[in-house]
């Protein structure tokens, strides 16, 4: 297969880059099997750190147009951080584009600190950071980890959201943890992954491989931790995509988002039940809502989705034929066309 890569105007305004793979065969060139349209990568105007605890400062920067619609985009894991290919989700030309790294990854310092990190320590670093830029209200653009905290800060700060636009929604329960890293889940699609995930574990500890994974994330043995960190990174990597591929992901790169992740599931994102997020959309229903899901998400499994957008119905709920990763060219495509709709109601 090959990659072609041109750059096209959206009616919305500003160029994008759209890839399109083709199928070649012995015929030559065949029609598009899919078609990827997302913004040009534009560079930061503005960027540093905030100090928002005595450990911890984040880092954070702005791009596109310094007077457009302010966006904030939060990452996923916990503990993923962002890349520059984030900001292709939105127009340059109309949204001032925020992204931040959140504590303990990514760019943020210290890398892959759990302590003073929980998720409403989150919520109020976001709060630091639009005050620090003068931002009265924002679009708040999350997916996975990035829709738990999107929907936890718009339920603590409804005033402060123009919009919502959310991707394979996480409500951090033990129920989805538990589908995603201990046995009788996804386990049984790849068990053939499983095994290599399992493998730190000692057998009599399989019961329960959440606990014991934090045990080796946290031990005081350097090589410990990041031996467990990419055994974890591998499994839930392999799940991301629609199409999965063999991964091998740097035992230090992966130490962020394998111990942070498992911090946050090990005391349930700090939320009160099972049932906090869906028990508190009453005060956010009045914001514009576009709701992303892959049909065939293996990481976050539509059922999350379905049981937010009946309990939230003012929400437009969108199925896509893609998987979890949001820059699988089906799942931008449908991102990329949900910003676009919602925009005119953030006016």
């Amino acid at each position: 297969m090959v990659f072609i890569a041109i750059f096209r105007h959206l009616p919305f305004g500003a160029a994008c880059v759209s890839c399109v793979m083709l199928r070649v065969g012995m015929f030559g060139l065949s029609e598009a099997i899919w078609e990827k349209m997302m913004y040009e990568i534009k560079q930061p105007f503005h960027s540093g750190y905030l100090q928002v605890s005595e450990i911890h400062q984040i880092y954070w920067e702005e791009s596109g147009n310094p007077d457009g619609v302010p966006v904030i985009f939060l990452h996923g894991g916990p503990g993923a951080g962002a890349s520059p290919e984030c900001r292709g989700f939105f127009n340059p030309d109309v949204f001032r584009i925020v992204i931040i790294d959140q504590r303990g990854c990514g760019r943020s310092r210290p890398y892959a600190c759990a302590e003073d990190n929980t998720t409403w320590d989150l919520v109020a670093d976001i709060e630091k950071v639009r005050e620090m830029l003068g931002i009265e209200k924002w679009l708040v653009f999350g997916g996975s980890w990035g829709s738990t905290l999107s929907l936890a800060y718009a339920q603590t700060h409804p005033e402060r959201v123009k919009g919502l636009v959310l991707r394979g929604i996480f409500l951090c329960r033990p129920s989805e943890t538990a589908w995603l890293n201990e046995a009788g889940g996804v386990s049984r699609i790849y068990p053939e992954q499983w095994q290599k995930f399992v493998a730190p574990i000692a057998e009599n500890r399989r019961n329960r491989l959440i606990e014991a994974y934090h045990g080796l994330l946290f031990h005081q043995d350097e090589e410990v931790c990041l031996s467990a960190a990419k055994a974890w990174a591998d499994w839930e990597s392999y799940l991301i995509r629609f199409e999965p591929e063999d991964v091998d992901e740097d035992a230090y790169a992966s130490l962020s988002i394998a111990r942070l992740e498992n911090h946050y599931f090990v005391n349930g994102g700090w939320l009160q039940d099972d049932k906090a997020i869906l028990n508190n959309i009453g005060k956010i229903r009045h914001i514009p809502t576009v709701i992303v899901q892959g049909r065939y998400d293996l990481c976050t499994p539509m059922q999350s989705a379905w049981e937010l957008s009946k309990a939230f119905p003012e929400a437009e709920l969108r199925v896509v034929q893609a998987g979890h990763c949001a820059f699988d060219p089906p799942l931008a495509d449908a991102l990329v066309q949900a910003v676009e709709d919602i925009f005119p109601r953030l006016l």
